[in-house]
């Protein structure tokens, strides 16, 4: 089988989770920059098989369409331009930053530790995906 790839698509971050290949367990991946993404993006789907990618779909509390989707849209329409064979799938992403954030306290990451963003979106990543898998396996 091939791997299931989640997207957390932030203004100067991308955060990256990946499926083992019988796509049963989330695991985070990266942390990279928004200008590097395409070029990772690329590297990593000539390396391993990706199914589909899983991105984070930004709602507010009332579901409507978040102020990110401004920056998440043209993400999206560009994935769609490079790997046109892959399918997208979008995820609800709202409050995977503060369980992200709530999750690296709990493990006991000294404060310092808790500094570095790039964890909490690798870790927000993990959790679309683990809920996108969950759903997933609610439907088979």
């Amino acid at each position: 089988m091939s791997r299931i790839l989640a997207i957390d698509v932030g203004q100067k971050r991308i955060g990256l989770a990946v499926t083992d290949p019988l796509q049963i367990i989330a695991s985070p991946l990266e942390t990279i920059h928004v200008k590097d993404i395409f070029e990772y993006l690329t590297n990593y789907c000539k390396n391993e098989e990706v199914e589909a990618f899983v991105i984070g779909d930004a709602r507010t509390l009332k579901n409507k369409a978040s102020d990110s989707n401004r920056f998440i849209v043209p993400f999206i329409n560009r994935v769609k331009k490079l790997f046109p064979t892959i399918k997208i799938e979008r995820m609800d992403e709202r409050f995977t930053s503060v369980i992200a954030k709530q999750t690296i306290i709990d493990a006991g990451i000294k404060k310092k530790g808790r500094q570095d963003k790039s964890l909490t979106d690798k870790i927000s990543a993990t959790l679309i995906l683990q809920s996108f898998l969950q759903t997933k396996n609610r439907i088979l």
